[in-house]
């Protein structure tokens, strides 16, 4: 291993266990996720890429009084289906835990006595409002009333969904339970709140200071946005059934909030991996050369960027995040991705109209990654990239080159004697295009990583267009060598460079072309690395066209007219 070798600890936002994945998931953080943990993999670093399923909280506990199972089972039914979802597209995690499991209740609450005991909570007593029908606590969200600011009959207890105005239950009129909608009323209870308040300067100070220039406009905006309204005691516990329990004064019936929890899920999930692998958990959470990234939404940035710090620095003794490159939303056809209307492109859904077509998916999503500002997936733009740029480009330049060697060589990688100074010149542009790809990739620009991949397959066309090889195969027989040696290596370097954006196409390109154990910095020494005793045999090709028809289907299956 090279010296320089880093550690790296990488987790994405942990999915709620209560619906399917989709493709806004998908784009704002697992693939970004997957890129960057394949990429530090394949440049000999150290990677740990955790993740798991959060199974807690109201939501949990209502989808399952809805659908007559017990928590358990909802949890249980969609912790397989997302990772099932995670394997398909080929999301390569070295750990998908759950947070129902043993090893996550030890360490939260490990985590909440620690802090408990070091005087960060404080002991609340509060009203808060209470659907007597169901006999519980309501969350923020599972009330609902007339918004005060544009009247909006069904605003939500933390937002107005019509106007955007963040609010609070008591402020609607006419609050009403979501779940019975009965009348709620006003009940004490007491809880535990996390002293956010003061540790402002902390998190001023580190990240609108210390990472100012270092993290995304976006993350940095948002945390100082909080920063300026100043940051308020939050609760850390709750009163449900559903979740990890705690006792508060001897009074049982509250458990910690999901919010609270959740993170520690990263921990705990590094345990769980650490054990089975004979590692040392600690080395990658609280060695201060571990580098650790979290790759989440914009809704979780409060999270990750104020909450959890404040955790993990009140802990004592683990590191803090290097950085969280979060991304903003994905939406579909011009809307926002909403659940509840099924307005969205589900992955077990997506895989059965478009069997082994992961990396086709994976290519438009990082192509459309919403990095600074939300961004748009339409069906038409999905056919367009596939049409035209993988298959137009990639997929084209890499069957007419091996179909060359097949046809005048008989498989055979050629191996001239001589080298070309504009085929110099080529393979210096595609050395270049590699450079700004890790440079990307270390800088989280993904867009603008898979973009110099494209431009890669770009520049070989265009070596193939200008050099005419199939025209000088009897006039100069020598040429013609150098002309598909020269490409042959530029699709080494493609199915090299594809494996962290599109890794099913990867594994397919190399195995085409003899590449069993070649690494990304053989690169930099790729004619040495070469084996010209390989003989090419099958050539698949490796994206298909996408016709009409079937994106007309998908448009009209979201219009809720799938057989149209």
């Amino acid at each position: 291993m090279p010296n320089n070798k880093e550690t790296f600890t990488i987790t994405a936002a942990l999915p709620y266990a209560n619906g399917p994945i989709h493709i806004g998931h998908l784009a704002g953080v697992y693939i970004p996720a997957d890129i960057f943990s394949r990429f530090k993999r394949l440049t000999n670093n150290d990677v740990v890429f955790i993740c798991g399923s959060d199974e807690h909280g109201v939501a949990i506990s209502l989808a399952s009084k809805k659908a007559s199972i017990s928590p358990n089972e909802l949890i249980d039914k969609y912790h397989k289906m997302i990772k099932k979802s995670f394997d398909e597209f080929g999301i390569l995690f070295d750990n998908y835990s759950r947070t129902s499991n043993k090893v996550h209740h030890e360490t939260s609450l490990k985590f909440f006595k620690n802090l408990e005991e070091k005087n960060l909570f404080s002991l609340i007593k509060s009203e808060q409002f209470f659907d007597e029908d169901e006999n519980q606590f309501l969350a923020d969200r599972y009330i609902s009333g007339t918004c005060p600011i544009c009247s909006f009959d069904e605003a939500y207890g933390d937002q107005c969904e019509k106007c955007g105005s963040t609010l609070s239950p008591d402020e609607l009129k006419n609050p009403k339970s979501t779940i019975s909608n009965s009348t709620p009323i006003l009940k004490e209870t007491k809880h535990y709140y996390i002293k956010l308040d003061e540790f402002e300067d902390f998190i001023r100070n580190w990240i609108t200071v210390e990472n100012k220039d270092k993290w995304k406009i976006n993350v940095v905006g948002q945390v100082k946005s909080w920063l300026d309204s100043g940051l308020k005691p939050r609760a850390v516990t709750r009163d449900l059934d559903w979740g990890i329990p705690v006792k508060i004064d001897g009074e049982d019936g509250k458990v910690l909030y999901v919010w609270f929890e959740a993170p520690i899920g990263y921990i705990s999930s590094t345990i769980e991996w650490a054990k089975e692998n004979d590692k040392d958990w600690e080395q990658y959470w609280k060695n201060p050369n571990t580098n650790l990234i979290h790759f989440i939404g914009k809704d979780n940035i409060v999270f990750h960027c104020i909450i959890f710090p404040i955790m993990l620095k009140m802990f004592g003794d683990f590191i803090l995040p290097k950085n969280v490159p979060a991304n903003e939303f994905l939406n579909l056809e011009g809307n926002k991705i909403s659940t509840s209307r099924n307005w969205a492109v589900w992955l077990h859904e997506y895989l059965i109209d478009f069997p082994n077509m992961q990396d086709v998916l994976r290519y438009v999503l990082i192509s459309t990654c919403p990095e600074t500002k939300d961004n748009d997936f339409t069906w038409k733009d999905f056919q367009t990239r596939n049409n035209s740029e993988l298959v137009g480009i990639y997929g084209n330049f890499t069957n007419r080159v091996l179909s060359l060697i097949n046809k005048y060589y008989y498989g055979k990688i050629p191996n001239p004697n001589s080298k070309n100074n504009i085929d110099e010149l080529v393979l210096n542009e595609v050395k270049s295009l590699k450079s700004k790809i890790e440079l990307c990739l270390n800088e989280f620009k993904f867009r603008e990583a898979v973009k110099s991949l494209m431009n890669i397959a770009r520049v070989g066309n265009k070596h193939l267009a200008e050099t005419e090889p199939w025209k000088i195969k009897e006039s100069d027989p020598e040429r013609v060598e150098q002309i598909l040696q020269t490409s042959y290596i530029i699709i080494t370097y493609l199915s090299v460079l594809s494996e962290p954006f599109i890794p099913f196409t990867s594994n397919k390109l190399m195995k085409m072309i003899g590449l069993n154990d070649f690494s990304w910095d053989m690169l930099d020494n790729v004619s040495e690395n070469i084996d010209y005793s390989f003989k090419i045999d099958k050539i698949e090709m490796l994206f298909r066209k996408i016709e009409d028809f079937e994106i007309d289907l998908q448009i009209n299956k979201l219009n809720g007219n799938p057989n149209l």
